[in-house]
């Protein structure tokens, strides 16, 4: 029997599973690859793909926190990244989601100029979001996996990972083994992210962060293996949206070796998720264009940089727009600030001592 309460040292290493004849899970591969293949297209038709994935990212950060507990509001969030050299004063859960999108552009970034997923990545993008430069959990660290814990119930164990040093680094350079040598684990890449997700949230490497360390992991993998060109994948909505088959059927895994109830969840994220970021990618581009025809008609100096600029983020702040028109002037760039709220096109929001300038526009899309 299956002792929860007892470290799971005998977590197998990974290896070839006999999943890719399973006619389900065949049919949901198919499904999924072809609704993740779209985004990339989809992406190319943005003057700027970097700005929904900025948007994105952010709503992605925000969600994955919220499944760790941690909540924040979207106007805290689009006040602070609008002015991020205020960090210290944010809360500690703004600091949390921030410290995550930073870690996935991160990751993002190292990818770029290097192959592969390694354990010193994945232990950098927990530095990130922990703020710490601590590396696997030490083997004194009593760790166990609750639900229902509350201030005033210690909740129930339901997973205790494996305990000690060895285990834990044989079982990390098995995982990423698995992820990047295709020769010895010759199975579709989308199928080894699902199976590595849970490989890893079941070592449960460091002390805490492991949740956002790994749903970071499947967005850097996915790119690393030419499946997305950008990290504008927003899995962790659709992991809260169904959290209790997430952990009932990650459990399954652990005690019956149920790998298709598990895939076919992880499948369907993907899936899912991908037909959301392509239906933004498109009210956006919609948007945008409908934006740009209205506001040239109205104001003689605006363009489609400052479209684009507009559209970038939905908090901005003057300055960001003064970079572009190349105005410094205070005076000049509250008389360009009024002729867009004027029309409608931004609207102003005082916070504290500064004006911030909302786009409703794609509030109402990326909050849809």
């Amino acid at each position: 029997m299956f002792d929860r309460a007892q470290p799971y040292n005998d977590l197998p290493p990974l290896g070839v599973l006999n999943i890719e004849d399973n006619i389900k899970i065949l049919k949901k591969l198919v499904t999924a690859t072809r609704a993740l293949a779209t985004i990339n297209g989809n992406l190319n038709r943005l003057p700027n793909p970097l700005m929904l994935v900025n948007t994105l990212s952010l709503q992605e950060a925000k969600t994955s926190t919220a499944i760790e507990n941690i909540f924040t509001t979207e106007d805290e969030l689009y006040k602070a990244i609008s002015d991020s050299s205020k960090f210290d004063k944010y809360n500690p859960a703004i600091k949390e989601v921030l410290r995550y999108r930073e870690a996935l552009w991160a990751g993002f970034s190292t990818l770029q100029t290097k192959s592969g997923i390694t354990e010193q990545l994945i232990i950098r993008i927990f530095n990130q979001i922990k703020e710490t430069n601590t590396e696997y959990r030490p083997p004194q660290a009593k760790i166990v996996i609750k639900r229902g814990k509350s201030e005033f119930s210690p909740g129930e164990i339901v997973y205790t990972p494996p305990r000690g040093e060895e285990i834990i680094n044989k079982l990390m350079k098995n995982l990423v083994d698995f992820l990047n040598d295709d020769e010895k684990y010759p199975i579709d890449p989308l199928l080894k992210m699902c199976i590595a997700h849970y490989q890893f949230e079941a070592i449960h490497p460091f002390q805490d962060g492991n949740g956002r360390t790994g749903r970071i992991l499947n967005l850097l993998y996915l790119y690393s293996k030419g499946l997305l060109s950008q990290p504008a994948l927003y899995i962790s909505k659709y992991i809260i949206s169904n959290k209790d088959d997430y952990y009932y059927k990650l459990s399954a895994v652990t005690q019956r070796q149920s790998w298709e109830p598990w895939i076919l969840y992880m499948l369907d994220a993907i899936e899912k998720t991908s037909v959301i970021a392509n239906n933004r990618i498109n009210e956006i581009i919609e948007q945008m264009d409908l934006t740009f025809e209205y506001a040239k008609g109205k104001i003689k100096w605006y363009s489609k940089e400052i479209n684009e600029v507009i559209f970038s983020q939905p908090y901005i702040k003057s300055k960001i727009l003064g970079k572009v028109m190349r105005k410094t002037s205070r005076t000049t760039l509250t008389k360009y600030m009024n002729e867009l709220v004027e029309n409608k096109i931004l609207r102003p929001k005082k916070i504290g001592t500064e004006v911030y300038y909302l786009n409703d526009d794609l509030l109402r899309i990326l909050e849809g």
